[in-house]
């Protein structure tokens, strides 16, 4: 099968590749609606998503089977998906008189276009003529300049829209997306000293080592290092905002801004945003699967190192590593399901923030700890050179508690002073009181609540 797709030519070659990749992507957009949808129903307790669309067949129907005759059958609440997608697909487009059509039209595909591409250096398997579709030396750098581009659609749109509040709705996306892609800079380059390469399957091979370079059975996933752990909540946190998701969905501000950037857009050109959304979801969580979750393996043990130490486990961890290999793609989209899972989550979950936190969460707290994790880093990798790992590993550990505690104190002296300057940056907070059942009502309020009904 390798010879004879190496044997085809490049064009060929790349156009598979490409087909491969984007062709499932678009098909998980859809079940990630879907998937969304049934979540929200079990985390907010309502019915719809999950049982709308239940087909009864009769007792009375001929072309029943007689097995099937009175029995249910539960859609487990497909028809909303659909019934959404047949409305904005037949639904009247309006355009604006005074929007400028140009970028007006281009904005939607602006939108969905680096999602597609971001995914061109991401491996889903170990197989290496069909994934990546690129294997650049350049991936990481080239997924933070296409991550970049995909502000350009938001704002492009609020802009040709002519509508303050769609304006108003891409500004903010642009500070949001500036803000946040230097901490995500920053903890992917902590994860390329530890690598010493750019190339995302490099990033891969790199986690089957032995574990902190030691702990020979396990292999070294990023996230269970102290420092990709701290770059994996970075990394998390970022992708978060640069998808516009909630608690950061302030572009989308329905309260402040009617919709957001995409008021002045309906019928296929409004789907187009959600399915860049959806589809920036999907290859996010393959990023984060491919940099810290040890991407398409299955989980952080070395089966094929086991398998060669025999006894009793060989034939067991050499079975495991015959599905690591061929089940490759099912390792891979569970991480990346697992991961839009804790998205979903957090919607339902956590409200939308301020913008004056949104931006001190940032600038105050995720550029300064990704920065300090760099140091820790690049520290932890001279010393493993010098001394031995272990030794090399518990100093990286100490050094970075110290610098945690340095941060901590120097953040809190300028807290400090902006409170003394009289600056509006405060914690605030909102206390929920119950309300007790054997209160006394005061005098004044019966004999208010008694003028009243007289």
């Amino acid at each position: 099968m390798a010879e004879w797709f190496n044997n085809l030519h490049p064009v060929l070659q790349a156009l598979i590749r490409s087909l491969t990749f984007v062709g499932p992507m678009l098909v998980m957009v859809a079940l990630v609606i879907w998937f969304e949808r049934r979540l929200l129903g079990w985390f907010q307790d309502r019915q719809g998503p999950n049982r709308v669309g239940t087909i009864t067949l009769r007792h009375r129907d001929k072309w029943v089977p007689p097995f099937l005759k009175g029995k249910k059958i539960s859609l487990q609440g497909l028809i909303q998906p659909f019934a959404d997608i047949t409305k904005l697909v037949v639904k009247e487009e309006i355009q604006p008189s005074a929007a400028d059509l140009v970028i007006y039209v281009i904005g939607p595909g602006l939108a969905l276009f680096p999602s597609i591409v971001l995914g061109a250096t991401i491996p889903w398997g170990p197989y290496k003529p069909l994934t990546p579709v690129a294997d650049v030396n350049i991936g990481v750098l080239w997924i933070l300049a296409i991550a970049s581009l995909g502000v350009y659609g938001v704002v492009l749109s609020g802009y040709a829209s002519n509508n303050k509040y769609s304006l108003l709705g891409g500004l903010r996306s642009s500070a949001q997306l500036i803000s946040y892609e230097l901490g995500m800079g920053i903890s992917l380059a902590c994860i390329v000293l530890a690598t010493g390469s750019l190339k995302p399957t490099d990033m891969v091979t790199a986690q089957q080592e032995a574990l902190w370079g030691f702990v020979t059975p396990l292999a070294n996933w990023f996230i269970l290092t102290p420092h990709g752990f701290i770059a994996a909540i970075v990394f998390f946190i970022c992708m978060v905002a640069e998808t516009n998701r909630a608690p950061f969905d302030l572009p989308e501000a329905e309260n402040e801004l009617v919709a957001g950037y995409h008021t002045e857009y309906s019928s296929a050109k409004f789907a187009s945003y959600f399915m860049g959304e959806y589809a920036a979801m999907i290859v996010y969580g393959g990023i984060f699967t491919t940099v810290f979750l040890g991407g398409y393996h299955l989980a952080p043990i070395r089966f094929e190192y086991l398998a060669q130490q025999g006894g009793a486990v060989s034939t067991l961890a050499a079975g495991l590593h015959w599905a690591d290999f061929w089940l490759a793609p099912l390792w891979f989209l569970g991480k990346v399901f697992l991961i839009i899972f804790v998205y979903i989550w957090l919607r339902a979950t956590l409200p939308r923030m301020r913008y004056d936190q949104l931006m001190s969460l940032g600038w105050r707290t995720l550029l300064p700890v990704a920065t300090v994790n760099l140091i820790v880093v690049a520290m932890w990798l001279l010393l493993q050179r010098l001394l031995n790992p272990a030794l090399a590993f518990g100093i990286a550990v100490a050094t970075f508690g110290l610098l945690y505690w340095l941060l901590n104190a120097v953040l809190g002296t300028v807290r400090g002073s902006s409170e003394l300057a009289g600056e509006p940056l405060e914690s605030r907070s909102v206390r929920l009181v119950s309300v007790k059942a054997n209160v006394p009502v005061p005098e004044v309020a019966e004999a208010a609540t008694e003028g009243g009904a007289a």
